[in-house]
């Protein structure tokens, strides 16, 4: 292998990759990334094997070759040198590569291609289109709300419905459920159906944040795999096998009181409440006034004080009472941007439903904490 490229292309495209790279595994080949020559270009490549990443940067190529890398010892390098020209050459014995720089110099030992595990291609099956801003805004309003831990797999993912040029991707993690419904940027040839990790879609929202044109998917015909294709990237990810729970029964049907608020007023209450609510088993209390037009949020630690905010709201139905998990309310409080809020509830021992009322096709159930009032 010898060829050359920027210093600046060759440090984005390993920060695109690097989020790929296994930290913790049993199989050490996958703390490298994979380098090789393609059509002219540079190729990088790494997995952590629930999701591959794939980038092309250009460059000018004297000899073809293809190697693995340590990632992390490779990106800290080049992340340290001048923005210049680098060359880089294959060194036989040991295995490796030489990088010049400037006046900058180093050969870092590698491992053979062979031994790297073959990166999952989809090469055909049921394929969409959605626009960079609408998924970028669907993940965002869903992805959080995915479990975390792993005893129970599905949970950890987001389930995805294409229904001619319709989508839903919805999340749950036991303890609160985030609905997303919108158009794709073209009509599906067929409808399908699967769950993909919230972490693979966290990652390809990252990838889209610079771009503006649709983004390309494909899933397996036996929905083991999905495909994103991007601008000059690749991102192929593992989808979770198993029945995610039928989110359309989840959603509270009818309340008996709605409560219309600033959002921003909300917020700065909710966020208020949470700092006493750290101490308080992490309880923020929600009552809802008819007659005075109000949502007060109250939150108290026992042995440390108390808060109380009111937000002036328009309210339908009777007063009611609610008590929720103050890292739950905050963190859909944050994604819903700006606007109104409606708050739907029906008793305190039912779920919350919280929506933005400017906008239509989310929908966020939050179960409630059983307190004494």
């Amino acid at each position: 292998m010898r060829l050359s490229c920027l210093q600046e292309n060759l440090r984005s495209g390993l920060a695109i990759v690097g989020r790929a790279v296994a930290t913790r595994t049993t199989l050490p080949i996958t703390q490298n990334v994979l380098i090789s020559t393609d059509q002219g270009r540079l190729k990088l490549t790494a997995t952590n094997l629930e999701v591959a990443i794939t980038t092309w940067i250009g460059c000018q190529i004297e000899e073809e070759g293809t190697i693995t890398i340590p990632a992390r010892l490779l990106t800290d390098f080049v992340n340290s040198l001048p923005n210049e020209r680098i060359d880089i050459s294959g060194v036989e014995q040991p295995l490796g590569l030489s990088l010049t720089c400037g006046k900058f110099q180093a050969t870092i030992h590698g491992a053979d291609a062979e031994d790297y595990p073959p990166i999952p291609s989809v090469k055909s099956g049921i394929t969409g289109k959605i626009h960079a801003e609408v998924l970028r805004d669907a993940i965002g309003h869903v992805a959080f709300a995915a479990a975390t831990e792993d005893s129970r797999p599905v949970l950890t993912g987001v389930k995805v419905d294409i229904k001619g040029d319709d989508f839903t991707f919805a999340s749950a993690d036991g303890f609160r459920l985030a609905v997303y419904t919108g158009k794709l940027a073209e009509k599906a040839k067929e409808d399908s159906s699967f769950i993909i990790p919230a972490r693979s879609l966290a990652e390809v929202n990252r990838l889209t944040t610079p771009q503006s044109e649709p983004v390309e998917f494909m899933t397996t015909q036996a929905r083991s795999q999905a495909l994103f294709l991007l601008d000059n990237i690749q991102l192929v990810s593992q989808l979770i096998q198993g029945t995610s729970p039928n989110y359309q029964q989840l959603i509270p049907q009818k309340h008996e009181t709605r409560a219309v608020m600033d959002l921003g007023q909300f917020q700065r209450a909710a966020r208020t409440a949470s700092i006493f609510a750290r101490d308080g088993s992490g309880i923020v209390r929600l009552q809802v006034s008819a007659a005075d037009g109000r949502v007060s949020i109250s939150s108290r630690a026992e042995e440390i004080g108390e808060n109380t905010g009111d937000v002036e709201a328009k309210v339908e139905g009777d007063d009611s009472k609610i008590a929720f998990n103050s890292k739950y309310l905050s963190e859909v409080l944050d994604v819903l941007g700006s606007g109104e809020v409606a708050l739907e509830t029906t008793s305190p021992s039912s779920p919350g439903v919280l929506r933005r009322v400017d906008k239509e096709g989310y929908t966020h159930v939050v179960m409630p904490m059983f307190v004494q009032w």
